[in-house]
């Protein structure tokens, strides 16, 4: 499996930010959700479509984006 096969940009969805596959959540709410000390468990619990996988997914994205040195405003 791609490891970014769970993190799908598609400009007519979310005005193309990347989100979790086959939905509308966005890779930033689950990001912020980690950062603000969030479980996988509570994440899993507020989302129920979310598996384990897709958070993982999300972090090693944002990790990658942080590699290739792309800028935030």
């Amino acid at each position: 499996m791609d490891q970014f096969e769970r993190i799908v940009v598609r400009p007519e969805v979310m005005l193309g930010q990347p989100c979790i596959r086959d939905t509308r959540l966005p890779v930033y709410v689950i990001l912020d959700a980690v950062a603000s000390g969030s479980s996988s468990e509570v994440l899993m619990e507020e989302f129920p479509f979310l598996e384990n996988e897709d958070i993982s997914a999300a972090l090693r994205y944002a990790a990658r984006l942080t590699e290739i040195g792309i800028e935030v405003a």
